[in-house]
């Protein structure tokens, strides 16, 4: 059992350290301080922190204000209504004006738990790979969210970070290196690959580790930069294991499994099978109850890869 670690926790202590590094960084949030761990950021650095509201359209708007007159503006607030209820402002004001204007989201996936479909983004992904000039990032670890919290500080352009509400078991450490825009390989195999973002990559892992018991060499990729996607990463496994298995806490449908679709069917067509939310609302129960549930869990990953393996065959 792999060791825990906050990533909306993470991301609040890493808040405020980069804060104190940089004086141009100002915080939005969107009345979710407490929730979204911004408040970290509020506490030490009160002229530099915005409550806006129960309003996440105007936080978007002057957030892109911010940035226009060269703030690096961190705007959060839950996955859903940071890509949901504001998706004109973020479209308009921030994406199609090309602003350097960094959205964290936190409480995204069914690991939200008892919170309900209602507050369940299982489509903020696919939202915002759509928009022009948006990069996406989804950390797998809470020591990758800290190395990407670092690395767009100082990144061109609007930035879609998608956290979390749970802990995630520690993958990474300190000495762990994130460029935007870069896969990472945790393992090599020749049966298969999995490719994963977020909570499901440690899923992944366990899946990966499950295989090998039953004779099976199979890789596991990090996909945690969706968009601009790692295309040559993407081509390199399919042609060396010519079966991918994706995994996310997201929609099969626009999502990490859509974007490797995508890559394969115009480069280097493959045996693909998506774990993934399969074209479903999300519901209240406990997070791992959902995640079982959905067909999220290391078995469900064992059983796709098992099926790709034997269609090449």
């Amino acid at each position: 059992m792999r060791e825990l670690m906050g990533i909306r926790e993470t991301y609040g202590e890493t808040l405020a350290e980069v804060g104190a590094e940089n004086k141009d960084i100002v915080v939005l949030d969107a009345d979710l301080s407490g929730s979204t761990k911004t408040a970290v950021f509020g506490k030490k650095f009160p002229d530099r922190f915005f409550n806006m509201g129960i309003a996440e359209a105007d936080m978007m708007t002057t957030a892109a204000g911010l940035a226009a007159a060269g703030k690096i503006p961190f705007a959060s607030t839950f996955a859903i209504f940071a890509t949901g209820k504001a998706f004109e402002q973020v479209r308009q004001s921030i994406a199609y004006t090309n602003l350097n204007v960094r959205i964290v989201s936190t409480h995204a996936g069914l690991t939200v738990g008892e919170d309900g479909g209602s507050h369940q983004a299982i489509e903020d992904i696919s939202l915002m790979r759509t928009l022009p000039n948006m990069t996406v990032l989804v950390p797998g670890d809470g020591f990758e969210i800290r190395k990407m919290i670092r690395a767009i500080v100082d990144y061109k352009g609007p930035v879609y970070l998608r956290g979390a509400r749970n802990k995630y078991p520690i993958l990474f450490d300190d000495k762990y290196e994130f460029k935007i825009g870069k896969a990472v390989t945790l393992k090599t195999g020749a049966d298969a690959t999995i490719i994963a973002c977020g909570f499901m990559l440690s899923q992944a892992v366990v899946a990966a580790d499950m295989l090998k018991e039953k004779g099976h060499d199979v890789g596991v990729i990090n996909m945690s930069t969706i968009k601009p996607i790692d295309k040559e990463a993407i081509i390199d496994a399919a042609k060396a294991t010519n079966a991918i298995v994706t995994a996310e806490e997201h929609s099969i449908i626009g999502g990490l499994g859509s974007a490797v679709a995508e890559v394969l069917s115009e480069n280097h067509p493959c045996f693909l099978k998506r774990v993934g939310v399969r074209d479903k609302f999300g519901k209240s129960a406990p997070a791992m109850e959902l995640i079982k549930q959905y067909g999220l869990m290391p078995e469900d990953i064992v059983a796709a890869t098992l099926d790709v393996i034997a269609k090449k065959q």
